[in-house]
């Protein structure tokens, strides 16, 4: 009975590994993920395929292990958590600030097609088929790959497409949110 109301106040908030060796632990991991996942290439064109999330799953319960081996104070957690969301925010920090750095965090869009063919180094650069990227121009309202002018993969994975007829083009806008409109 004496158990349960038992509090170890010192495990829950002092760290058992020194603060300085967790934020260490918590960069590296967090940057030698970081650069795996950007050389990764995009091969689920804009959606979280199930190969994509067993990356993430794994990565994540091997990272565990790497940053601290088993944590216990909530000290210790906090440390790491703080520790990945800096690094994110330093890394979107300089791609607004340096544009040179942006294109290492986001790459430039990947011209898929020009003029109705297909430029296929790219799409075996990015593991698609040919299937795989008439689907999504189908999917945006283009039938003939002849009608597309120019298709990219942009950074996020989407194709974006300009039709050969851009006046009467059948693919709907979309409305663009900066950031500064969502606050």
């Amino acid at each position: 009975m004496e158990k349960w109301f038992f509090i170890n106040w010192q495990a829950i908030f002092i760290p058992r590994i020194s603060v300085f060796e967790l934020i260490i632990r918590g960069s590296l991991v967090y940057l030698a993920l970081f650069s795996v996942l950007r050389l990764l290439p995009s091969r689920q064109l804009g959606t979280l395929g199930i190969t994509d999330l067993l990356v993430v799953v794994l990565f994540a319960e091997a990272a565990q292990n790497a940053m601290v081996s088993n944590y216990t104070s909530i000290t210790e957690g906090a440390i790491l958590v703080g520790t990945v969301i800096f690094w994110s925010y330093l890394l979107n920090w300089l791609g607004y600030k340096l544009p040179q750095f942006q294109r290492f965090l986001n790459p430039p869009p990947l011209l898929l097609v020009k003029n109705g063919r297909i430029i296929e180094r790219h799409l075996q650069r990015e593991l698609i088929t040919d299937d795989e990227l008439m689907s999504k121009l189908r999917q945006q309202g283009v039938e003939f790959l002849a009608d597309v002018k120019l298709a990219y993969m942009e950074a996020d994975g989407r194709i974006s497409i300009i039709t050969s007829n851009s006046k009467t083009n059948s693919v709907p806008e979309q409305k663009v949110t900066l950031k500064s409109d969502l606050h």
